[in-house]
């Protein structure tokens, strides 16, 4: 029950929930990580901006998932997968981090659209883990007109 109130403290005060470390290691798995991967878990459309739903894209390290002119159709309630990007993906160090940027754009001209908000793993999460150990990086995404939910996924390697 008190965690259910200090998740709701956090989402109306607009705060990134912190990130959850798996409590399970892998059997076996007692080295610490140096690396980590992280990739999008899922994005969830809680309200978006326009009423035929926002059509948005994933920016890491200034590449843009999905690739070319395509673009993930998002209305209120829907939730997009890692695949549903084109799986976008990245290895940091214990010492680094990586940007997962929510962009809305406009077709049919597909550009780096408008930043709706975005979701930083840091490697001092990723210090933490051992092989194998998952940690949820996540934060809820809100603007004037939309509100996402923005989940990333790392793994201890």
């Amino acid at each position: 029950m008190r965690s259910h109130k200090l998740l709701a403290l956090a989402l109306t005060a607009g705060l990134a929930v912190p990130a959850v470390v798996s409590t399970a290691s892998p059997a076996g798995a007692a080295t610490a990580a140096t690396t980590c991967r992280v990739e999008v878990n899922y994005v969830d459309a809680y309200d978006t901006e326009e009423n035929n739903g926002d059509e948005v894209k994933i920016n890491l390290a200034g590449y843009m998932y999905p690739s070319g002119s395509q673009y993930v159709a998002m209305n209120n309630g829907d939730t997009a997968y890692s695949g549903n990007f084109g799986n976008p993906t990245t290895t940091i160090g214990v010492t680094a981090s990586a940007k997962f940027s929510l962009r809305e754009v406009t077709p049919p001209v597909i550009g780096q659209g408008d930043e709706l908000g975005s979701v930083t793993a840091q490697g001092s999460t990723c210090a933490i883990l051992s092989t194998g150990q998952i940690a949820y990086v996540s934060k809820h995404i809100f603007g004037n007109g939309y509100w996402y939910y923005l989940s990333l996924v790392m793994t201890g390697l």
